[in-house]
């Protein structure tokens, strides 16, 4: 059976970005040279996907059909399989696979995380990264552009490690730069989580030169795309083993325990993994059951203890709704916590009940036991405390 391969990209207006497609595919095909391998694009250049797969389908008894996208979205999602429909009853003789788009894979981590480093060096626990995808209207894809962004950063060493988009969606780049800069970290570096150069490699360049002049006390540092890296092509084969030999990974395949996934190595192995279990069953039940771990407060009451309603019997009071409410029994879901000033001084001791959200006002040390009987187990506001102007 004469097999082809067709790879798919995205397309653009930038020629410089279709040839940067075009040296990958190339490099790609020279490694394997007793197969045909072609390419085609969704839109805005050619050759057009549907035309790219009438010329296979009149050589080749088989095409494996691999998309070049970093995420499964609506091209992948609609368009490449419309065409492959299309094809499909037009050549009823020809056997045409789709393989996965590249997604959240260990090697495309590997690789973001190396394009930072070449741009600025290893982190330092004041290291900001701002990891920039191009956005989605499928929040699947967005999704899993958030969780390979996670993996990236995890164990890495950075102080923050923020996901943001081009467009389409939020956080867009320039919010996330906004927030992180408020945070001041020593430097910034911003990681183009995409393929190929283009316009949007362009803009981003053009933002991030906007973010320095305005931002001139952190530095911030623009890394390389992706590019067509020896792991990309890697990732191709994989892609094409899974389509045609039927082979499909677990979803679990960044698992830390089955390959080392970010600064996370040390648990990496079945026999780490078994160790790790059986000592998180044993340690969980050792630490069992905590009183706040799986159910809900049905109340959390905050009383003010900064020092204008400390002087008028906050911390007495404090005392004493904790000792009428573990003597009711309800100490695990009735919880009484300490705060600092809750914008109500000279007015105190100031108690808000939540999710009630009740706030009561010159609560003394007498009004606790009517406090707890009345509202706290009885379902009934003391009217005379409440504190009108907050309710």
């Amino acid at each position: 059976m004469t097999t082809a391969i067709l790879i798919v990209g995205h397309g653009s207006r930038d020629a410089a970005a279709n040839a940067e497609l075009d040296a990958l595919v190339a490099d790609y095909r020279a490694a394997r040279p007793g197969l045909e391998i072609a390419v085609a694009f969704v839109e805005l250049a050619d050759p057009p996907l549907r035309r790219a797969l009438r010329a296979l389908a009149g050589r080749a008894e088989h095409i494996v059909v691999v998309p070049l996208f970093l995420f499964a979205a609506g091209h992948v999602k609609n368009d490449i399989p419309l065409a492959l429909e299309q094809t499909r009853r037009e050549n009823p003789g020809v056997e045409i696979s789709a393989a996965r788009a590249l997604g959240v894979h260990p090697a495309l981590v590997e690789l973001a995380y190396r394009r930072a480093e070449e741009a600025a060096g290893p982190p330092s626990p004041r290291t900001a990264l701002v990891v920039v995808g191009r956005g989605s209207s499928d929040p699947d894809a967005n999704g899993d552009f958030c969780k390979l962004v996670r993996l990236v950063g995890e164990g890495r060493g950075f102080s923050w490690v923020v996901p943001s988009f081009i467009g389409i969606t939020s956080p867009l780049v320039a919010d996330a730069i906004e927030l992180v800069v408020r945070a001041r970290p020593e430097r910034i570096i911003v990681v183009p989580y995409l393929l190929f150069a283009g316009r949007l490699i362009d803009k981003l360049a053009a933002d991030v030169e906007t973010f320095r002049r305005r931002y001139p006390w952190v530095p911030i540092t623009l890394a390389a795309h992706l590019g067509a890296d020896a792991g990309v092509r890697a990732l191709l084969d994989e892609r094409v083993a899974e389509a045609t030999e039927g082979a499909r990974p677990l979803p679990c395949d960044t698992c830390q325990y089955r390959i080392p996934v970010s600064g996370v190595a040390g648990h990496v192995g079945g026999l780490k993994a078994l160790l790790y279990s059986v000592r998180h069953a044993y340690t969980h039940t050792q630490a069992m059951p905590h009183i706040h771990a799986h159910a809900p407060l049905a109340r959390h009451v905050l009383v003010c203890t900064n020092a204008d309603c400390a002087e008028r019997g906050s911390v007495k009071l404090l005392g004493t709704l904790r000792r009428l409410v573990k003597a009711a029994g309800r100490e695990r879901d009735i919880r009484v916590t300490r705060t600092l000033c809750m914008g109500r001084c000279g007015e105190g001791p100031t108690v808000a009940v939540y999710p009630d959200g009740i706030w009561y006002r010159g609560v003394a040390d007498a009004d606790a036991a009517e406090l707890v009987e009345e509202h706290l187990l009885g379902d009934r506001l003391v009217r005379r405390l409440v504190d009108s102007i907050m309710q």
